[in-house]
């Protein structure tokens, strides 16, 4: 194992976990429905779940045929540093928007968004290259813990630039930050190798391969059933994320500063969420961990509605954290117990292929109903409730070979969620 590459594998997620805190979570989605669109009638809303939606379609439906161009014609690396050099800079030229520019803000969000998401393609994939399957999980993990601290670092970094109201300044720093420590990858991981084939013939494969994955998945019925849970309840998961910020400014009326602080907390938060519950998730299976975390986030979800004061929504929000951690730790874990021995790494890939493709609609289905209804963002937040319950409902019809099995299967479970 290379540790220069893995330092600079780990360092990438420093990086880039800054852009996911500040640009979408916390400060420039708040900007951009407030200032640049203006959210009186839910207009900001619905541009903004435009962003989001176009953005992931794109990446989603590319990411296959790109992500075997990239291995098959040895340019992985390349297309990595072309989507975030498409990012950094769509953030960089953030400071040239005002209020007005919608449709100048609109192109440059989804630009960033996409060097983002599109990025994030080709850095998971390097894991396998340069981490043997027993380490694969702590050197993830510590990718996991400095995203964490980077996220931590623009925040504070937010706050007071934000108290001084130079948003312009914030943007500069995010972009210098993402791409300063995008550098040592840039420079240490190695390039895939590739073959001989064309990019032409590499992407005929690519598109051959994600219709036999596609045949695969649908004949494995525990992982078919599991997958369309997934894409219903995560997408209500991120969907709360890209709209959070802006619902406690809007709505309840928090300043920047504090919905930033709230936002802080939350990382932190969902950090202890995904730690404390990762002993349950192997006791009592994540079907249980997930359903339980299910239950939780509806009840913020409908909450949501009745919630007048910040201090209650604070706490709120802190909860919500702790099960944004474990409902992701738990979906893996659980998706490593369904997979069929020796096809983990295309199954993943299909698994991130669902969490990206599901994030389409929920920001559509926000947006639209704040603009129909005149920016009451408590009904378009009570209306994503229902992705918990669907997932939720779905999910009932899964077997988890944790705890409803017994015999190979079930000790095979065992072993792959506890590597």
């Amino acid at each position: 194992m290379n540790r220069k590459h893995i330092a600079a594998w780990t360092l990438y997620d420093l990086a880039g976990s800054i852009y996911s805190a500040v640009i979408v979570a916390a400060v420039f989605n708040v900007y951009f429905a407030d200032v640049i669109v203006g959210n009186e009638d839910g207009r900001g809303d619905q541009v903004w779940g435009w962003v989001g939606s176009l953005s992931v379609a794109i990446v989603a439906f590319s990411s296959p045929l790109l992500g075997s161009i990239a291995d098959r014609a040895g340019v992985r690396k390349r297309l990595m540093m072309l989507y975030t050099l498409i990012g950094v800079g769509a953030v960089a030229s953030f400071t040239m928007l005002n209020p007005g520019m919608v449709w100048a803000g609109f192109a440059l969000a989804v630009l960033a968004n996409i060097g983002f998401e599109g990025s994030l393609v080709f850095y998971n994939a390097y894991l396998p290259d340069i981490a043997p399957k027993s380490h694969q999980g702590r050197v993830s993990g510590w990718g996991f813990g400095l995203g964490y601290a980077g996220s931590a670092v623009g925040l504070l970094v937010a706050i007071p630039l934000a108290r001084a109201q130079r948003l312009d300044l914030l943007w500069l720093f995010v972009a210098s930050w993402w791409l300063v420590f995008s550098l040592p990858a840039f420079m240490a991981l190695p390039e895939a190798r590739g073959s001989s084939k064309s990019v032409l013939d590499a992407a005929i494969r690519g598109i051959t391969d994600f219709r036999r994955i596609f045949r695969e998945v649908s004949a494995e019925r525990e992982l078919r059933r599991f997958l369309l849970s997934f894409f219903f309840y995560i997408d209500g998961v991120l969907t709360v994320i890209w709209f959070a910020a802006i619902f406690a400014v809007e709505t309840l009326g928090f300043r920047q500063d504090e919905a930033i602080i709230l936002f802080l907390v939350v990382q932190i938060s969902a950090l202890l969420g995904s730690l404390a519950m990762a002993r349950p998730t192997d006791v009592l299976g994540p079907k249980k961990v997930i359903t339980t975390m299910l239950v939780l986030w509806s009840s913020v979800a409908v909450s949501a509605y009745f919630i007048t004061s910040k201090s209650v929504f604070f706490a709120v929000a802190v909860v919500a954290g702790i099960g944004l951690g474990s409902i992701q730790a738990a979906s893996r874990s659980f998706m490593s117990a369904l997979i069929p021995e020796g096809k983990e790494a295309e199954m993943f890939g299909f698994y991130a292929f669902c969490g990206k493709s599901s994030s389409i609609i929920g920001p559509l289905i926000f947006g639209t109903i704040s603009r129909v209804t005149g920016g009451n963002q408590r009904v378009a937040v009570v209306a994503i409730a229902t992705f918990f319950i669907v997932g939720g409902l779905l999910l009932r019809r899964v077997t988890d070979p944790l705890t409803d099995l017994t015999g190979g299967r079930a000790d095979r479970a065992r072993r792959l969620v506890g590597t």
